[in-house]
């Protein structure tokens, strides 16, 4: 999602035009670019991307956990001489295939809850950006002895502002669920030392409804089971309320994962 300040895009875009628009743009990947002019996101101080390339230039085998289209992977200057990410939705795959192959790195379809298919102790790093749900005991038998988890997660009630303008007050699990203090557990469970844990909560800002659609449709668990024809009323109401109101405000919530296998 577009990082700069700006405006929301000028002319007379009705609701079908902005609606039908964002319908047929394509969801695959973890490109955000199509957000450029139309909404914003805050991004977290650590520079996850940066530092993850860092890492990676230090490592000797690495995987990647839920990579997307490989795009936060394939940004890095460098990756090890052995480079591995998986992947469990078959389109992102393919996006993740065409870009990480050329690098050398090997892309495995895995479904998000199945045990990853690697020796024990195969890597010195694994890193994941934005896991649906972090498997602490596969990621903690996969790495070697002094090896490092590295990741950016998303935090509780991230974007619940959509979330509760579709569905409602939701309730306290569900509120509460990506808890960063419950995932620090989880993984010293698992025999992982959490070095660092850092969170934040960052603003969003959607300038018109076809940035709202397009978002729903690509990060999918905001409200599940979105579909226009479902919510095309509230659709509409809220679409009145930017063009009344200005830019619909949100907060996305992030942490970072830095754990040391014992």
């Amino acid at each position: 999602m577009s990082t700069s300040d700006n405006s929301a895009p000028t002319g007379p875009r009705t609701f079908d035009d902005l609606v039908t628009e964002a319908e047929a743009a394509p969801t695959e990947g973890w490109d955000f670019s199509w957000f450029e002019g139309r909404a914003t996101e805050a991004r977290p101080s650590w520079g996850y991307a940066r530092a993850m390339g860092e890492r990676l230039g230090r490592a000797s085998a690495s995987l990647d956990v839920q990579t997307g289209g490989g795009e936060v992977l394939a940004s890095a200057p460098a990756l090890p001489p052995v480079a591995a990410a998986t992947e469990g939705w078959p389109p992102n795959a393919a996006k993740a295939t065409a870009l990480l192959h050329p690098r050398g790195a090997v892309v495995v379809v895995v479904p998000e809850d199945a045990p990853l298919p690697f020796a024990d102790g195969a890597f010195d790093l694994v890193t994941s950006r934005h896991p649906v749900t972090p498997q602490f005991d596969e990621i903690a038998r996969v790495l070697r002895p002094g090896g490092t988890y590295f990741a950016q997660h998303v935090g509780p009630a991230s974007v619940f502002e959509l979330t509760e303008y579709f569905l409602g007050e939701q309730p306290e699990d569900v509120r509460n669920a990506r808890d960063p203090e419950a995932e620090r557990a989880a993984a010293e469970d698992a025999g992982l030392e959490v070095v660092s844990l850092r969170a934040e909560r960052l603003r969003m800002e959607f300038f018109d409804i076809g940035a709202v659609v397009h978002f729903l449709r690509k990060v999918v668990w905001i409200v599940p089971g979105f579909t226009v024809d479902a919510y095309r009323e509230p659709l509409r109401a809220l679409h009145e309320r930017i063009l009344h109101d200005g830019p619909f405000v949100a907060h996305s919530t992030r942490h970072l994962f830095d754990a040391r296998k014992r």
